[in-house]
């Protein structure tokens, strides 16, 4: 890979089909994958974050999976370092990296710089969010132009995220955006990177999520759950928050049946791929391909142009 090239993304909601699309091009090319999947990052939990296969370990080098225990903070400040790290050592060995997963706040920051904070502060942001939808971007930019001149003045009144993300970094951390590029605390990549979005129609999501669902029962994802319960893993599993984990706890517990359990996992997967799409929908620099079959015409044709 030439040093001009970008670095592809290829995201989308859960169970659209993105490792299946990269590993369909590992087939065609030398290609290493890098994780951008929050919950593939987690340890020993395994069937129900659809982590790859040993089958697939062995056709394609993965990063960035099972690298921390669950409940361990890993934030998107990491994954920049820990990314870029990898993507040097796999081009090094004149190889292709790919960043695949759904987790949006790791790629906006891989792709848009992100700034080192050492606990959010969720209520910020939803006052801020409140402000914005009570009196509109121009209001909040020109409050932003009070506070960080120069950072306003790179961003369009009409950029609701960047106006908003420039306030929370300064009410969380008491310094500026443009205070904190001078002092180490913020991370520009130093990659460009494109985007192939993996977006199926919604129907055809929803019923590839239900039949995902069903597999990793089948596959044992209860046996799994046990096991670590057995081990001493629920305080941690519950921190994780991970779906199909805590609602087979609560079946486990006696609080609903095994069939509400099933029906609740397949429900909050269908809403997660919602609230991802809803996520890369915001994002203007997108391109989104209903099948594997277009992202990946797409993907080879950019690689001989």
């Amino acid at each position: 890979m030439e040093e001009h090239k970008t670095i592809p993304i290829i995201c989308g909601p859960t169970g659209s089909g993105k490792t299946s699309a990269a590993l369909e091009l590992a087939e065609q090319y030398k290609i290493e994958i890098i994780s951008a999947d929050s919950r593939q990052m987690l340890k020993h939990l395994n069937i129900g974050t659809a982590k790859p296969t040993t089958e697939e370990l062995n056709s394609c080098t993965f990063h960035l999976v099972d690298i921390i225990e669950p409940g361990e903070r890993y934030s998107a400040f990491n994954f920049i370092d820990d990314a870029e790290k990898i993507i040097d050592e796999i081009l090094k060995r004149k190889k292709l990296p790919i960043i695949v997963g759904g987790t949006g706040l790791y790629l906006r920051a891989l792709t848009e710089g992100v700034v080192e904070i050492k606990q959010e502060d969720f209520s910020i942001r939803e006052k801020l969010e409140a402000e914005l939808e009570e009196k509109g971007p121009e209001h909040l930019h020109r409050k932003l132009e009070a506070i960080d001149p120069l950072e306003s003045a790179k961003i369009h009144p009409n950029n609701k995220y960047r106006i908003v993300r420039a306030l929370e970094i300064f009410y969380l951390t008491g310094h500026t955006k443009s205070e904190l590029l001078t002092t180490g605390k913020y991370r520009n990549s130093k990659y460009k990177y494109t985007y192939y979005c993996l977006a199926p129609e919604r129907e055809k999501l929803y019923e590839r999520i239900n039949n995902r669902v069903e597999k990793m029962l089948s596959d044992g994802l209860l046996n799994e759950l046990n096991d670590l319960l057995a081990l001493g893993y629920k305080e941690k599993i519950q921190q994780a928050n991970v779906i199909g984990y805590g609602e087979l706890i609560q079946h486990i517990d006696g609080k609903i049946s095994y069939d509400e359990a099933v029906s609740m996992i397949k429900q909050n997967s269908r809403r997660y791929a919602k609230r991802q799409m809803t996520w890369f929908r915001k994002q203007s620099n997108l391109t989104f391909y209903e099948s594997s079959s277009e992202l990946i015409d797409a993907f080879v044709l950019s690689l001989k142009t």
